[in-house]
């Protein structure tokens, strides 16, 4: 069984940081919890962790040290999110020039902050290898290194880019939800006019190309209030 993935969230702030702990827990993580800049240096190094979020105010230090600390040593290729009241700019640009992957101003829907927990995990994660990047699904073939799309009699489907990076995401995350915020992220190429609407348009393109009965799909389904998933059991090549 693959370990589950390593979150420490770092607050002062012993009920929201309970809070979130709880919540991540029980989204599947394993959460560890510290209410200063030495505490969590201190377990740094046991906890292994993939993703820390933290406080800016801390009652020791701050989190921009903190960050700077764990990159220099413990942690230099986790994902940081910066989870802070202090939603200055310049507040901002210092975090993400740390290396901090994300800045989330609080308050926070803890439904929004597990997205971004899941993207940049996702974006942390080393690449797939060639030999490991071909994946079948209820008989359709998709190479992710190759970008292609076979459909079950061998036939290669044609796919915008937008639509492969959508199904790719939704294969990598196979049988787990995937939110439209990060969904977004996928397919946006950094364009700001992309949102949800064309996630949703390049859904409805994907199911009428993979379903056998598009307005009823059974492979990409709906996720009520938090986005798609592929329903279907994905193997390795």
């Amino acid at each position: 069984m693959a370990r589950r993935e390593r979150l420490v969230i770092v607050d002062d702030d012993r009920t929201a940081r309970e809070l979130t702990g709880d919540y991540l827990r029980r989204e599947g993580f394993d959460v560890w919890e510290a209410a200063t800049m030495a505490e969590a240096l201190e377990g740094a190094p046991r906890w292994g962790a993939d993703c820390w979020l933290l406080d800016v105010r801390l009652p020791d230090g701050d989190g921009f040290d903190l960050a700077r600390s764990l990159r220099a040593g413990p942690a230099p290729d986790a994902g940081i999110i910066f989870v802070t009241c202090r939603d200055d700019t310049m507040d901002r640009v210092i975090g993400l020039e740390l290396g901090g992957d994300d800045y989330v101003p609080k308050p926070v829907a803890l439904r929004e902050l597990l997205a971004r927990v899941r993207s940049v995990l996702r974006r942390r994660r080393p690449a797939v290898p060639a030999d490991l990047s071909v994946h079948t699904f209820d008989d359709w073939t998709i190479d992710l290194t190759r970008r292609e799309l076979m459909d079950p009699a061998g036939a290669p489907v044609r796919l915008t880019r937008g639509e492969f990076d959508l199904l790719a995401a939704l294969v990598r995350s196979a049988g787990r939800p995937v939110a439209r915020y990060y969904l977004v992220e996928v397919v946006s190429n950094r364009d700001p006019d992309v949102g949800e609407r064309t996630v949703d348009t390049l859904v409805s393109r994907l199911r009428r190309k993979l379903e056998s009965n598009p307005r009823s799909p059974r492979l990409i389904v709906t996720v009520q209030g938090v986005g798609y998933k592929l329903a279907a059991q994905v193997r390795g090549g």
